[in-house]
Formats: structure tokens, sequence, C-alpha cells
């Protein structure tokens, strides 16, 4: 069965190789150029989510697997510092105003305050099990973090708890609107979309999901009044009204979906997938529409989009024949 998995791994990783080697994303597919590699050496195992220091141009990566944190500088592509000794790593996100990288832990449920310059600690707090997402309120500065039964409510300059949204469940993404106080919450075991106050932290409707359920991906189009969520089983991009809670369009996509992204300037979404593939979706008139696969690695399924950089970024973790872990930069064409 190794063995079966390893020729399977083969082959469905001999385009990324040639797209290395001829530096485009694909042989077929020109939506996303494979602009550069960015090696994140000794890094074993699943990596999670990334944050970005736009001004400093560095990017900070959450391997899980490897109980430790990244720094990379973007401009040189080499690692510039790396925090050791986590509960594996999952959510991560910098505040650039306070210069203070914040770090949510699955392993042991905490959240740690590092100061980016130099990652000294600065605080942890304890929430509970499965400390995942972090999110920054635009409205009020505070932290909302993800845990096993609802999103805690986080002062980062006190670093202390003020307080929790309760919910069903292990909430996966969610997005913070930033035009009212709501919070959408993706909760995949009671196969639900929550919304929520974040004045009240009060649950104010349900959106159900006949039919799709593994809703663990979600990005907000601030400006145009949707929500994107993609769904494991089956395997399914989706398209929900803010306003009125329904789903508007749905298309097939890649398996084993972790991120999806908006690209405002193109009208594009990006959904990358643990199957080996970043999908680039169209929108339209008529709809939603497959403009591009790009093949990468299995197992490569979080990403970045920053739309300041133009640049989306894939992990891969470390796989078969020797290949070590490394960050994907692409760069969105035309």
């Amino acid at each position: 069965m190794r063995a079966f998995k390893a020729a399977l791994w083969l082959v469905a990783s001999i385009p990324l190789i040639a797209s290395v080697i001829n530096g485009s994303a694909s042989a077929t597919d020109k939506s996303l150029i494979l602009e550069r590699t960015i090696p994140l050496e000794n890094v074993a195992g699943r990596i999670d989510h990334m944050a970005v220091d736009i001004v400093g141009k560095r990017l900070f990566v959450a391997e899980f697997g490897n109980d430790s944190v990244d720094v990379v500088d973007l401009q040189t592509g080499k690692i510039l510092h790396r925090i050791s000794g986590l509960k594996e790593p999952q959510g991560i996100a910098y505040l650039t105003d306070q210069d203070l990288l914040v770090v949510a832990n699955g392993g042991d449920g905490s959240v740690r305050f590092f100061h980016a310059v130099d990652l000294s600690p600065l605080g942890v707090i304890v929430l509970g099990d499965d400390a995942d997402n972090v999110r920054v309120d635009p409205h009020t500065g505070y932290l909302l973090v993800g845990y096993d039964g609802g999103l805690a409510i986080v002062d980062p300059l006190t670093r202390s708890k003020t307080g929790d949204i309760r919910l069903v469940g292990h909430p996966e993404s969610f997005q913070l609107d930033p035009n009212t106080d709501r919070v959408f919450a993706n909760v995949p075991d009671a196969r639900q979309i929550v919304v929520a106050g974040l004045k009240s932290r009060k649950q104010m409707a349900v959106w159900t999901t006949p039919g799709l359920s593994a809703n663990f991906p979600m990005a907000l189009d601030r400006t145009g009044g949707q929500l994107a969520i993609a769904f494991r089983s089956p395997a399914r991009l989706t398209l929900w009204d803010l306003a009125t809670g329904t789903m508007t369009q749905s298309l097939n996509t890649c398996g084993d979906a972790d991120d999806v992204f908006f690209d405002g300037k193109r009208d594009r979404i990006y959904v990358s997938c643990g199957d080996g593939a970043i999908d680039v979706v169209q929108r339209g008139r008529d709809g939603l529409r497959m403009a591009g696969r790009v093949t990468t690695f299995g197992g490569a399924r979080t990403s970045l989009f920053v739309p300041e950089l133009d640049r989306l970024f894939i992990a891969a973790r470390a796989g078969w024949l020797g290949s070590g872990a490394a960050i994907l930069v692409f760069r969105p064409e035309p």
C-alpha cells in the first residue's frame, strides 16, 4: 500500500517538478506563474496557516507537525528566525501596529504572543482544546480565536481573554464583516454556517448546508456581499449571499480544500487543496467557471493570498523522494 501511494505521489508531482525547472505553474495553465520556491529546512509534517508583514516583507509560517513557526524574509528567501517548542501551531496573525505575532496552538490550546522583531515571548493564555484560526476585529482591535466550542475574544494589549461567542462545535475558518458587527463561522461537525454578533457575542442565525458537508475554508468578498465556502464532501466551491444566507452559485473543485481567497483585481477565486492542486475560478455574469488548475504537491493545502503583494503563497510539506518542505510563491497573470 505504501509503495502504491508513493507511486501515485510521484505521478502527481511530475508536473510540479517540471514547472520548477521551467519557471511556470504548469504546461497548460498560465493563470498562476511559479515565481520562486523558498525552502523550509528541517521542517517535517503538516504545515498550517500563514500570516504576512507587508511593510517588513516577512512571512510567518505555522509548522504544525514540526511544533515550530518560521519567519521568512520575502526579499532574500531566507529563514530569519524560528520559534521552536510549540504544541501544534495552527492559527497565526501579525498585528502591524504592535509588531506583535500571535500563535494559536492546537496541541495545548494556548495562544502565545511574541514581539515580532526578535520573537521574544510576551505572554500566553490557555483557551482549551484545539486553538485554531486567528482573526483581528477591525472595529475593536480585539482578536478572535477559534477553539473547541466557540470563538474566544482576546485583548492583544493586555493579552487576556475578555469573552466568548459560544458555538455548537469547533469553528473552522471564520470571517469578520468590516461593514457590520457580524462574524460568519464554518462549523462542519454540525453542517452549519453560523452568523454571530460581535457586540452581543451571541448567535444570530444559522445557515444549513443540505447535501454538502465538511465546510472548512471560507473567504469574504468585502465589496460584493458574498461569502465563498469550499466543501470537501462533495468537493465544491459555493457562493453565499450575505443578506439572505442563501447559496447562489456552486462549482465542482479540487479535493481536500483548506483555503480559499478572492482576488478582487481579476475577479477570481483561488482554492488550494490537499489533493495537490490549486483551482483558479473566474467570476462573471454567467456565474463561476474554471479558469485553470495548477498542480502542486499532495498535502499542500494551506495558502495565503496577499493582494498588496499580488502573490499567492502555498505551503508544501516535506514529501517522498527527499523533497523538503517549501513555500511556493505564485504570481497571478495577467
